[in-house]
């Protein structure tokens, strides 16, 4: 049985979302909606609520915009968990590799990316993504995206509820569940259609660096790679873009100079300074 966990904008989800949960589900299982219609609490503290309400070992948390296109999800989810007993958390979308340098899963070359997603853009475009599965149907991440978290409920792990807002959420758990000496997955025995695509804005990119600041003991991780110096050029100087056009200046110097400090002579690194100065 799964504790299936929406935090919902409304008093109630769509009734298509249920009929689809309950045509696609494939076990029994609970619907907790958490109403966050008044905006009440924040993404933390609605998913623990979600928590406290549930009765069953393994909980899903999903977003509230997405259907799913794959039958007896629920059974794959909880086969999966039995079969590996040293997994904690399992998603749809994620990487081998998390930085030092606050960033999103994403933020990273497609070769570290694992992900089985069908995704709307905000251009209409719909995309039909397959990446990093080669020979098995679950595959160790760092980090996985919250739109869809598969937990296998471990005592004492909660999302941090001194984080506020709805950002990094997913970081959080994904941290939480590692220190406590579980590993992290992803898996292409489901797929689900999600109707909207994350907002990178100010209060997303505060909340990153916050939640990197707070973790910063454990990271970097990688799984199976060695290249964590080459990723955190590259995180970087997504970075400093980013900081730039949210016009954070004492920030950019900060993380400039950390790039300088990691690399200071390569040819890429010298091509980001010219479009910083020139922009700036």
């Amino acid at each position: 049985m799964i504790s299936l966990i929406i935090c919902s904008r409304s008093q109630t989800i769509s009734s298509t979302l249920v009929e689809n949960i309950k045509n696609t589900i494939g076990c029994e299982y609970e619907l907790i909606v958490v109403d966050n219609s008044e905006s009440k609490y924040s993404i933390f503290e609605a998913y623990n609520i979600g928590i406290l309400r549930s009765t069953t070992s393994y909980l899903v948390f999903i977003h509230e915009d997405l259907v799913f296109r794959t039958t007896n999800w629920g059974s794959h989810i909880i086969n999966l968990f039995e079969e590996n007993t040293k997994f904690g958390l399992i998603g749809v979308a994620g990487s081998k590799i998390k930085t030092k340098t606050p960033s999103g899963w994403w933020d990273c070359e497609n070769n570290y990316k694992l992900v089985n997603i069908i995704q709307h853009h905000k251009n209409g475009n719909v995309e039909t993504q397959k990446i990093g599965f080669e020979t098995n149907n679950l595959e160790e991440a760092a980090v996985i995206d919250g739109v869809f978290l598969a937990f296998r409920k471990l005592k004492d792990v909660r999302f941090n509820e001194s984080l506020k807002g709805f950002h990094s959420y997913d970081l959080n758990i994904c941290f939480e569940v590692l220190l406590k000496g579980y590993k992290i997955g992803v898996t292409d025995l489901v797929l689900i259609e999600h109707y909207s695509i994350g907002n990178i804005n100010a209060e997303w990119l505060r909340s990153t660096i916050q939640i990197h600041k707070l973790y910063k003991k454990i990271l970097p991780l990688s799984i199976n790679t060695n290249k964590t110096r080459e990723a955190e050029i590259f995180c970087l100087e997504r970075l400093l873009n980013k900081l730039i056009f949210f016009k954070e200046k004492k920030l950019f110097m900060q993380y400039w100079t950390k790039l300088f400090l990691i690399n200071p002579f390569s040819k890429k690194h010298g091509e980001v300074i010219k479009t910083i100065i020139k922009k700036i």
